[in-house]
């Protein structure tokens, strides 16, 4: 799914206009322990309980594509009689109905789901009579092409509020609070199926983690049946050591610099697409090219990329490239200025050894004092 996909899906969850027919839950203890369930006709609940709900729905479609948000496709074996991806069409079909089918998903989420404190399992399920496009792209919203089912899952912690001193209205007077369970925003969950070209597909979801570093492989493997991506962190180390690697003992500030210039300008030119930007083998090849690789560390990075990290390795520009800042870090400076003003930094040799230099302006701040420099003191 794309990020225009995943905003379309997030609007079903209008509290004025929702598309959530049913909702189940379960809460667990920090012991395993299934504390209560619920069933419920999603519009039946009270207007301020389901507000609070599609708040949580809509945190769970939330992020950056790529990042936060990942397609996982389901291996063939999954979708054959008892994989993973048969058990969440059963679900999806019906309706979350079944109240074994859905007993033993809670079950399969409590044994493998790696959280040693309370949370709350939300399962919901609805429907959308998807607008077909008229020839100059416009929707359609009285003519349906057809209807989209799906299934969405949100894991929230579940912690105690703060104590305190809270003002009570009608006793006209400040008391102290009662500390209550406080459901907080999703720390993952998934969407099912996919809503790729702004179709089913079973053969995919959509997968949620609000750390885009900590992305719960337990359940990826154990309940999805999915594989493991690369992590963003992973992604932007593993691009930063095939730059070191490519360009070795020449891998100097320059390049560096070059390297930095080069990615933004390639996600200036693609900020329109919805899709992320994916840098396969060919690609990350063109890129060192286009930075100033010589035909011998070409050689060297083509090798080298078949082992580590792999020819099926897929990198997203965005999770490399800051679009923000240009950081300089030493053991014990970090310099960090605007994407858009390298040109202020540049290195030179002095007395032998090679300094980075930044030029003072006329409005320089050391610890929040306005400082002169010699120059203009001199004036």
């Amino acid at each position: 799914m794309n990020k225009k996909e995943v905003l379309e899906i997030r609007k079903l969850f209008k509290p004025e206009d929702c598309r959530v027919d049913r909702i189940r839950g379960c809460y667990v203890d920090g012991h395993k322990n299934k504390v209560s369930e619920m069933k419920e006709a999603f519009l039946s609940l009270p207007e301020e309980e389901l507000h609070k709900y599609t708040d949580l729905f809509k945190k769970t479609l939330s992020g950056q594509v790529g990042k936060n948000l990942l397609n996982l496709a389901f291996p063939l074996q999954e979708e054959a009689e008892g994989g993973r991806q048969s058990t969440l069409l059963a679900l999806r079909d019906s309706n979350l109905e079944d109240d074994a089918l859905v007993s033993a998903f809670y079950d399969k989420i409590i044994e493998s789901y790696l959280y040693a404190e309370n949370y709350l399992i939300l399962l919901i399920h609805g429907t959308y009579d998807v607008p077909g496009h008229a020839s100059d792209h416009q929707e359609m919203f009285d003519a349906s092409d057809y209807v989209y089912s799906f299934i969405l899952c949100s894991i929230c912690p579940v912690s105690l509020s703060k104590p305190g001193l809270v003002y009570d209205l009608p006793s006209n007077a400040f008391i102290d609070k009662t500390q209550d369970w406080m459901v907080q925003m999703p720390d993952t969950g998934f969407l099912f199926p996919a809503f790729n070209d702004r179709n089913t597909d079973i053969h995919s979801l959509l997968y949620y983690a609000k750390n885009p570093e900590l992305l719960h492989p337990e359940l990826m493997e154990d309940i999805l049946g999915c594989q493991l991506p690369m992590t963003a962190g992973d992604q932007k180390k593993t691009f930063d050591q095939i730059i070191e690697d490519t360009f070795s003992d020449h891998c100097d500030f320059e390049v560096a610099k070059t390297v930095h210039q080069n990615l933004n300008a390639l996600l200036e030119g693609k900020k329109d697409d919805p899709e992320p930007t994916p840098l396969d083998k060919n690609e990350i090849k063109r890129f060192l090219e286009s930075c100033g690789a010589e035909k011998e560390q070409i050689e060297n990075f083509e090798e080298t990329y078949q082992e580590e990290p792999g020819e099926e390795t897929q990198i997203l520009a965005s999770n490399i490239a800051n679009p923000r800042k240009f950081e300089v870090k030493s053991d014990d400076v970090k310099i960090a200025i605007d994407s858009a003003r390298t040109d202020l930094i540049e290195t030179r040799q002095i007395d032998g050894i090679e300094y980075i230099l930044i030029p003072l302006t006329d409005n320089v701040e050391v610890n929040g004092i306005r400082i002169r420099s010699s120059t203009a003191q001199k004036k």
